[in-house]
């Protein structure tokens, strides 16, 4: 058979090679779309799962869980203060603040007070942080912009419900989970398995101390308020003035007699040339 008779068979019967064609294709096109959306969806799967999944320990744990339906809120609070007292009255104005900590029963945890010299008068200036419970929170800030005119005042809070909730959850796992491996412990008999469960309880231990420790530590930051106080003593009226130095006035004198000298220097050609100029002027008329 000629190349055109095959051609003109195949023109005849094109509706067959069109659904043989069909046979060929679409098994190869389905099984990659398939394969595509199996792939896609178990990655996803898993993303899910990863982000659902509270964790701790250097695997992922959700801190942005907002967990609205939760009635009982985890807020944390801060806040920064910043005043400023008359002159002389720093140290009476600290020892204010302190008391006011005192009767609280706030935590100082740090203080750091420097003076700062400027021509005849020295001021004060002092940074102060503490932990406050949260039941006094407010109490506290009233107390506290009464110690002198206040600058700036800032307020931060957090919720950490959602993360409070998953830590929770995490640790009732980590939980039931060692309490499985210390009933196997005692049901198993041969000694390999033992030291295998063993090891695994003495881990798991570590886990569950290591959550409720993170636990306790959200509690205290819901229990406490951190509070930030900045104190500046007024400056002077008096501050910059200084009477000048020997040395600054020498300088302004030699800097002055340079000036000149740059002066002349510049004009002295200038000079000359004009000399000349007159000169040739007065020939020429001659």
């Amino acid at each position: 058979m000629t190349l055109k008779e095959q051609f003109k068979t195949v023109k005849e019967n094109w509706i067959l090679a069109l659904v043989v064609l069909a046979i060929l294709l679409v098994p190869l096109f389905s099984g990659s779309s398939i394969t595509a959306i199996t792939n896609s969806g178990f990655d996803k799967g898993m993303a899910e799962m990863e982000m659902s999944s509270p964790r701790m320990g250097g695997v992922y744990y959700d801190q942005g869980d907002f967990a609205p339906e939760v009635t009982e809120r985890k807020i944390t609070k801060t806040a920064y203060l910043s005043s400023e007292v008359e002159r002389g009255e720093f140290f009476d104005t600290e020892i204010k603040l302190k008391a006011i900590v005192s009767a609280s029963d706030s935590i100082l945890l740090n203080e750091n007070v420097n003076k700062q010299a400027a021509g005849w008068k020295t001021t004060y200036y002092g940074y102060y942080q503490f932990k406050v419970k949260t039941t006094k929170y407010d109490a506290v800030i009233d107390q506290l912009k009464r110690l002198g005119e206040v600058e700036s005042f800032s307020e931060n809070s957090q919720d950490i419900t959602g993360s409070y909730i998953n830590l929770e959850e995490e640790l009732g796992l980590e939980q039931d989970r060692l309490a499985r491996y210390q009933a196997m412990y005692n049901q198993v008999s041969d000694i390999s398995e033992k030291i295998a469960l063993s090891d695994k309880i003495f881990n798991q231990e570590r886990r569950v101390q290591y959550l409720e420790e993170a636990l306790k530590n959200q509690d205290l930051r819901v229990e406490y308020s951190t509070v930030s106080v900045n104190l500046r003593e007024t400056s002077s009226e008096y501050t910059n003035i200084a009477l000048v130095k020997l040395s600054q006035l020498v300088r302004s004198v030699v800097n002055s007699f340079n000036a000149v000298l740059s002066l002349i220097f510049w004009a002295l050609p200038w000079a000359a040339l004009l000399l000349i100029s007159w000169l040739v002027y007065r020939k020429v008329k001659r």
